[in-house]
């Protein structure tokens, strides 16, 4: 669920970005440029080139809602995974404190103005985010649900700007998927305006065409959707593709495009990526080029011993449960594979049964229950 809370969090910023109101910032092409440069920035990690465009805004805007927003987003990207890191984590809490400080300051407290709406909704989901790492579930459902209000105000405004097609698509989606994979929460979705998944892709997709500063959030978060929920490589890829020709040096892009291609069979293509994201060689990102090496040498060499080696090297190397958690699910079903061909089925059995202990994609659920 944190993965599309951040999503809808941020969309809803970039939408600001380019509504028309009366606040003044609003109305200042260029501030508004220098946003969407410093949002790119960030995105291809060069983060000290988006502070120095964000100081810009800041300057001009003091005590800006938006600039507090922005350097948390730095912050959420450049230490990433933000939620091992505490110092990072309280500086992150505090921006977004700040950030709802400022928007008390500028428009009053519980202002209905519609920025003022916004940005406290952006606030208290990145704030929301934060505490579902945590763990902490009653402290993110209380933020989230204070920012519940702002995301139903978003399908009002789809047809008056292109960049709500993101966030409503994305709340038409999730909010159907999400109970289907967990059912414990439909009792707390009751009240939750109803979604449609088939218009919720029509639309997420209409934004990667249409949106300007959220065509990247759009492209991300729709590949996500068909490798984990609809079992779609093939169409994960193209949308991929685009990310890493627009971001170059976002390693995530390049992590997620190589997923898609691995998945989808284009082992070819995603040769010369892996051994590019083999250069990532700390934190969570060894499990995924070792997972993602031991598939090509499983499918495409079709060397069983070559790829026992690397998935077994893989599971051995630290996983994050947002980002890389699925590599590990997808090294036991390799190695599940490789002992089934070797006429091991109870070993085969016990890798699938790992494999469902870590396993969210539904391809891979699927593929591990249906072995006998």
């Amino acid at each position: 669920m944190q993965i599309t809370l951040r999503s809808l969090c941020l969309g809803i910023l970039l939408a600001l970005c380019s509504v028309q109101a009366n606040a003044q910032l609003l109305n200042d092409p260029a501030s508004l440029k220098n946003i969407q440069n410093s949002l790119d920035k960030i995105y291809n990690y060069e983060f000290d080139e988006a502070v120095q465009i964000i100081d810009q805004v800041e300057k001009k805007y003091p005590n800006h809602p938006v600039s507090y927003i922005l350097d948390s987003f730095i912050l959420y990207w450049k230490y990433l995974p933000i939620k091992d890191n505490p110092a990072k984590s309280k500086e992150y809490i505090q921006k977004l404190d700040q950030c709802l400080e400022a928007i008390n300051k500028r428009y009053g407290k519980n202002s209905t103005d519609p920025e003022a709406v916004f940005y406290t909704m952006v606030a208290r989901g990145y704030m929301a985010m934060m505490y579902n790492y945590r763990g902490e579930m009653m402290a993110a459902a209380g933020e989230g649900k204070k920012a519940y209000n702002a995301f139903v105000e978003g399908f009002k405004l789809m047809h008056k700007n292109p960049e709500f097609y993101f966030t409503s698509g994305m709340y038409n989606y999730y909010v159907e998927v999400y109970p289907e994979e967990h059912p414990i929460v439909k009792p707390l979705l009751v009240f939750f305006k109803n979604g449609d998944k088939a218009l919720g892709l029509k639309q997420v997709d209409t934004a990667t065409k249409v949106g300007t500063i959220t065509k990247a959030e759009s492209c991300y978060y729709i590949s996500h959707i068909y490798l984990k929920y609809e079992s779609k490589p093939e169409k994960a890829v193209a949308y991929m593709e685009k990310l890493v020709e627009m971001y170059p040096r976002n390693p995530i892009y390049l992590m997620k495009h190589l997923e898609a291609q691995l998945l989808s069979g284009k082992y070819d293509e995603a040769y010369e990526g892996v051994q590019l994201l083999r250069k990532q060689g700390t934190g969570f990102y060894p499990a995924a080029w070792r997972t993602f090496q031991g598939i090509l040498e499983e499918k495409d060499r079709k060397n069983d011993a070559a790829a026992q080696k690397e998935y077994l090297a893989a599971l051995k190397t630290p996983h994050d449960d947002q980002y890389t958690k699925e590599y590990h699910a997808f090294a036991y079903a390799g190695l599940a594979r490789i002992s089934a061909r070797a006429g091991n089925k109870a070993k085969a059995r016990e890798y699938y049964k790992k494999c469902l202990g870590k396993a969210e994609y539904r391809s891979i659920v699927r593929e591990a229950k249906a072995f006998k």
